[in-house]
């Protein structure tokens, strides 16, 4: 496969380029998971959208720059490898986004998609419940119509970036005596409504990227659903399709991250060439980065031409998520004992980042739906074997 970009595109790669080099910050910003981290990284979302980089395949009337999925790729490519912040939004502007495109009021995306790329409104995720984790059908937090309201009651757990998110979309039983798939709605609430209490949740690195979410009668308007009530399933679905399709977990990433790999293991070569099987694992992790991006190239340019992404999504989901395990897993075995270094400590210069993305890599397999619920739909879908 050969990847040749036009003229205009090779124009967009140096403007992005450019416009990083001039404009990333000049010092680390703090965890995400922390307080101050959070709100700097929201102020970077801010600066993104000043330039419409902060959700460049958006229309420009939303405030994005129209962009096609190549030039996506590309800004991607570019973000990475200038190594800016994480994305604090994400959520926001990589799931639920799309998905008020789809399914949304005109009124819903007048209301939300502008504050959204401004960062004005960070989202949170509201899918697993202490008794549904994978299987989203068996959640069980009620949200009961009551006239031009829905009251809901029950929790929410692992809830992503809830702790000091400004909204929450999620999926919520509003039939109580529907089953499964059926009688579920979409809705849309803020996470200061009276009546919620949010409950951090530890990391492994003792940071607080989840949250528990408890609801007491918490009253949220009927024009905050997505779509027609009891129709949330097909919705959810969407949405989770944006999560382990091409959005969330771009190539550019793991890309940068090979490299990163790649040079990690050039300034320990004496200590990790005595094991053969360190070397592979660096020759995979490039390989499998480099494939991953352009098994991407080749989907954007079937999206381009009217195409679908189906459960190919879940192969994605499976290889992208493996991957950085594989990479991260490589890495500490490069570095041996300074690999148990969290980033604060005096020794840690330049290596601790990789025991952060260590313990984040071992949740890759379980979030968007674990990877064996991955292997079920591409066995079913993709292959047409019989269900178990």
């Amino acid at each position: 496969m050969r990847l040749e970009y036009t003229g205009g595109q090779e124009l967009f790669r140096t403007e992005v380029r450019e416009w990083l080099a001039a404009n990333l910050p000049r010092e680390p910003l703090h965890s995400l998971d922390t307080q101050s981290g959070f709100e700097q990284h929201r102020a970077w979302e801010r600066k993104l959208s000043e330039r419409g980089f902060s959700a460049v395949t958006w229309p420009a009337a939303l405030g994005g720059r129209g962009c096609d999925l190549i030039e996506w790729l590309i800004f991607e490519e570019e973000y990475w490898a200038a190594g800016a912040p994480l994305r604090v939004n994400q959520n926001g502007v990589f799931l639920l986004a799309p998905t008020l495109m789809e399914y949304g009021t005109p009124e819903q995306k007048a209301r939300f998609l502008p504050r959204m790329v401004r960062a004005d409104d960070i989202w949170a995720q509201g899918w697993s419940e202490p008794g549904a984790g994978s299987d989203m059908a068996a959640i069980r937090c009620k949200a009961i119509r009551d006239n031009g309201h829905y009251v809901i009651s029950g929790q929410k757990t692992w809830s992503t970036r809830a702790v000091w998110a400004d909204w929450l979309f999620g999926l919520f039983r509003s039939q109580p005596d529907s089953k499964r798939h059926y009688g579920l709605t979409f809705l849309l609430l803020p996470l200061k409504a009276p009546g919620i209490s949010i409950r951090p949740i530890q990391q492994l690195n003792g940071l607080t990227g989840f949250a528990e979410i408890s609801f007491d009668e918490v009253r949220v308007p009927v024009e905050n659903a997505v779509g027609e009530e009891g129709a949330g399933w097909s919705i959810a679905m969407a949405a989770a399709g944006f999560e382990c399709g091409l959005m969330l977990h771009s190539p550019g990433h793991f890309q940068q991250t090979a490299r990163a790999l790649v040079e990690l293991y050039r300034r320990h070569r004496e200590s990790a060439d005595c094991d053969p099987a360190i070397r592979d694992a660096v020759l995979r992790s490039w390989i499998g980065a480099e494939a991953y991006a352009l098994a991407t190239y080749r989907t954007a340019c079937r999206l381009a031409k009217g195409g679908q992404i189906g459960a190919e999504a879940s192969t994605n989901k499976i290889c992208w998520s493996e991957l950085d395990l594989l990479m991260h897993e490589t890495a500490m075995a490069i570095l041996g004992s300074r690999a148990e270094l969290m980033p604060h400590a005096p020794d840690a210069a330049g290596v601790g980042h990789w025991l952060d993305g260590f313990l984040f890599a071992q949740a890759g397999p379980i979030c968007a739906g674990t990877n064996e619920i991955q292997r079920n739909l591409i066995a079913e879908r993709m292959l047409g074997l019989p269900r178990a």
